[in-house]
């Protein structure tokens, strides 16, 4: 790619997005096209093929997608499923239509089988069952994976698939409804703290922010104590000491891989300015038949239990009080550790650690509350 080489960042906007954004423009890159979703509908097919008919993109960044937590995920079934392949099926068609050049296509580790062997390398995509709370979507992103490939093959396209691990990073969702597991986290301990120090101008800017349902910070305080504690924040009153407890989703035995977003996009310009389709077929000749698994893990290679990062997150963000997990919740997959030997193979290795990045995000929270 060229300083001046136009490039299309669909969904620039979210966690993923803004975070590549950012690491072009650092890099130089000038002509860098976005559009909000009251600007371009991504699953209207013909506003996306006049988009780029108009706009002749040369490089396409396909980061817009529906994403959420567990409970989205099997809340949301129909709407991660349908969306989802809407998206990714419009915008890469397009891009074969209108000759882009170089797409790249993200994903989510959540492709692999839910009893996949540890870490998880490329090869073991499709070879059993999903998790079931996140099988829609896992399905689109593997349908993704399949359509970009698939036209590499028969078109001769440049189109090429990551799938990063959990990430988070500056626009996280912090939406306790929708939100993955770290974020919500962080937020669940600043509101305790919030709590636990009587400081309810700092919780009233975070709801009028980021409210919770119908509820801001202009509700009364009982109203807020009721759907902080319908999210598991509650004000446990003694008659010696008030407390603050936050409640955990299931046992806290989960293993669980986290990359810093900011660091993921820097792995998708690296690939996007030094890998095509056919960098990315391992171990492929003439003499096989079979393209598959092209697609990249982006990943760090290191896990933490769910417990053990909670602590991490109650140590970063000064919380003081009680962490009550609550194991009638679901766990989900019990490990998701990505084997990142391939891009590592290719030239990108991971710099920030889950502690560093705890701090970095708990900064960038309180600074954009």
């Amino acid at each position: 790619m060229e300083n001046t080489s136009k490039i299309y960042v669909a969904g620039h906007l979210g966690l993923v997005g803004s975070a590549l954004w950012k690491n072009l423009q650092s890099k130089g890159y000038s002509n860098l096209i976005g559009r909000t979703i009251n600007e371009l509908n991504l699953m209207d097919p013909q506003a996306v093929n006049e988009f780029f008919e108009k706009e002749q993109p040369e490089y396409v960044i396909l980061a817009a997608a529906k994403v959420g937590g567990i409970i989205a995920n099997n809340t949301y079934r129909g709407q991660f499923i349908y969306e989802n392949l809407m998206i990714q099926n419009n915008v890469i068609h397009a891009a074969y239509l209108n000759k882009v050049k170089k797409l790249l296509f993200l994903g989510s580790t959540c492709i692999y089988p839910r009893d996949a062997p540890q870490p998880m390398a490329e090869d073991c995509l499709l070879t059993g069952p999903l998790e079931y709370t996140n099988e829609p979507y896992a399905i689109a992103k593997i349908a993704g994976i399949k359509l970009c490939e698939s036209y590499n093959l028969q078109y001769g396209t440049n189109f090429i698939s990551v799938m990063p691990t959990n990430l988070y990073g500056p626009n996280d969702n912090f939406d306790l409804e929708k939100s993955h597991v770290l974020p919500a986290m962080l937020r669940k301990m600043h509101l305790g703290k919030c709590l636990e120090d009587n400081n309810w101008e700092a919780l009233r800017e975070d709801l009028n922010k980021r409210p919770i349902e119908e509820f801001s910070g202009s509700n009364t305080s009982d109203d807020i104590l009721t759907i902080l504690a319908k999210y598991g924040i509650r004000v446990n009153p003694s008659e010696s000491v008030k407390s603050v407890s936050v409640e955990i989703w299931g046992t806290g035995a989960p293993m669980r891989e986290f990359l810093w977003s900011e660091e993921m996009a820097d792995a998708c310009v690296f690939l996007m300015e030094n890998i095509d389709f056919k960098d990315a077929i391992r171990d492929h000749s003439s003499s096989i038949p079979e393209i598959r698994n092209s697609h990249i893990n982006i990943g760090t290679g290191q896990e933490v239990s769910i417990r053990d990062l909670a602590y991490l997150i109650k140590g970063k963000t000064g919380f003081r009080g009680e962490l009550v997990f609550n194991t009638s919740k679901p766990d989900g997959t019990m490990r998701k550790l990505t084997n990142p030997s391939k891009l590592h193979a290719l030239g990108w290795h991971h710099q920030i650690e889950i502690g560093e990045g705890i701090e970095k995000l708990y900064e960038w929270y309180l600074k954009n509350e």
